[in-house]
């Protein structure tokens, strides 16, 4: 899928976007921190150029798949969100993951928020699940805030996930 085709969306204080190769930096600080550790980090460069090539490889190959988030009010790369199903992943997920300092200011519940509803009016999901680590308390809480609720706990990396039921479309 070209550069130019992923849609660009708001909500009210962020704008999700392509990913572009100025949000690697970013991303690289993110994989080496242990917060990454939900989404197979923390790792080298190497391997972090890798995970964030998925991407928008994610958008080529399905036809939709996570943003990057922008800050409106600054045009910081503040993380990314949206949907994610790869090869082998339990089923269509809405997904997302915030830069270190980037939590607390509601950024994970608003994109989320606005991924869902994307999925739902843009791509006809008629369903989405979040698989969140049962020790990542944000993000359970993020998914709890969205209304999503607990239907599993499945094996995850190198320990355990919860697996969230969003509602339907309305």
């Amino acid at each position: 899928m070209p550069h130019s085709a992923i849609p660009t969306l708001e909500s009210e204080r962020l704008i999700l976007r392509a990913f572009t190769q100025s949000d690697f930096e970013p991303m690289a600080s993110f994989f080496a921190d242990p917060v990454s550790a939900s989404y197979g980090g923390p790792c080298q460069r190497d391997e972090a150029w890798r995970k964030f090539a998925v991407y928008p490889g994610h958008w080529a190959l399905r036809g939709y798949g996570p943003w990057a988030l922008e800050e409106k009010a600054s045009g910081a790369f503040v993380g990314l969100a949206g949907l994610w199903f790869p090869q082998g992943w339990v089923e269509p997920e809405i997904t997302w993951a915030l830069l270190p300092g980037q939590h607390g200011k509601g950024y994970a519940t608003e994109a989320a928020q606005r991924s869902l509803q994307a999925a739902y009016e843009h791509f006809g999901w008629t369903t989405a699940v979040s698989v969140i680590s049962t020790d990542n308390a944000a993000s359970l809480a993020v998914a709890e805030r969205l209304g999503a609720q607990r239907e599993s706990t499945i094996p995850f990396r190198q320990g355990l996930a919860h697996v969230y039921r969003h509602a339907g479309p309305k």
